[in-house]
């Protein structure tokens, strides 16, 4: 018997293995499933980015098709570098992301714990602030234009009703057209920063709270000494994506504004737009477009090493 088992055993050892396993051909199932996605990305991202690359440092005429694409070497960078435009819509960058990125944080943080702690019909609250985010950004740029509006607009109705004569102009004025957008911007995108924080006070044990009730801590302490630093992955999480949609703002620009008035509201991204799409400079626009993605990787690497160094 033993012989028997033994031979058998040989046979099987001996005997070639199939290649199309029961574990492979599940395997072969799932990236044909997959298969759609990869091929539209490598299509829509990985080519676009290279041959945005190749455009970069190239003259292409958009209606000449491509046929009238001509290299030209780093023509498109040395320009880039002495366009008044683009330090101006830097500038502006810079600015917005300052107003913006600070404000949202430190608003939606506040809130987040007043709904989570000291709010009746929390659910209603996480609806109403949630519900601008979800909206049309265009439908919200028009009902901020309307109320923005220098004489006829009932925020600066309101103004001069409790005396103040020379109301600002707002998005007309290039004093305060990019900081009305960026006010536009902060409401319309703090109910997705307050949902975040709400789920990461969820996180947050309620015996460290009791803890700091018996040794007698204030709400501010409590605040400050247990709230914050507990957050401060998620508060990481969130400076790293406004920073990075800080750079990207375009919509509201686009609509309000269109960079004026005088350039005021310039961004980078309506520059890209302005050159590749109105001026047909696509290689000139790509080189914008590069500009801009080396601009966000740095920081954003920079933002990394200091979170490094700060949990190390």
């Amino acid at each position: 018997m033993d012989a028997t088992r033994s031979a058998g055993l040989d046979e099987r050892l001996k005997s070639p293995k199939k290649f199309w396993t029961p574990g492979r051909k599940e395997a072969l199932v799932g990236w044909l499933f997959l298969l759609p996605e990869i091929v539209g990305m490598l299509l829509l991202n990985v080519f676009a980015l290279v041959f945005s690359l190749y455009l970069s440092f190239s003259s292409w005429d958009l209606l000449s098709g491509l046929s009238g694409i001509k290299f030209i070497g780093i023509d498109n960078y040395v320009k880039l570098f002495q366009d008044i435009t683009i330090g101006k819509a830097l500038m502006n960058n810079l600015l917005f992301t300052v107003l913006t990125v600070p404000l949202s944080i430190g608003i939606a943080l506040v809130l987040a714990v007043l709904i989570h702690s000291k709010v009746y019909g929390k659910d209603y609250f996480k609806v109403v602030f949630f519900l601008p985010y979800i909206s049309s950004i265009i439908a919200i740029a028009a009902v901020w234009s309307a109320l923005l509006h220098p004489s006829l607009g009932p925020i600066n109705q309101f103004l001069m009703d409790i005396g103040i004569n020379n109301p600002p102009k707002w998005l007309v004025d290039p004093k305060t057209s990019l900081v009305s957008i960026a006010i536009i911007s902060t409401w319309a995108g703090i109910g997705y920063t307050i949902i975040i924080y709400l789920a990461g006070l969820t996180n947050i044990s309620a015996d460290l709270y009791e803890a700091a009730d018996i040794d007698g801590a204030s709400s501010l302490q409590k605040f400050f000494k247990i709230t914050v630093p507990l957050l401060r992955p998620t508060t990481f999480f969130l400076f790293i994506t406004m920073l990075i949609g800080s750079f990207k703002v375009f919509d509201l620009i686009a609509f309000l504004t269109e960079g004026g008035p005088h350039n005021s509201s310039t961004v980078v991204v309506f520059r890209i737009y302005e050159e590749g799409f109105r001026n047909y400079n696509m290689g000139y626009a790509s080189a914008i477009s590069w500009l801009l993605f080396a601009i966000i990787g740095l920081i954003t690497a920079a933002t990394w090493k200091m979170r490094k160094e700060d949990t190390a």
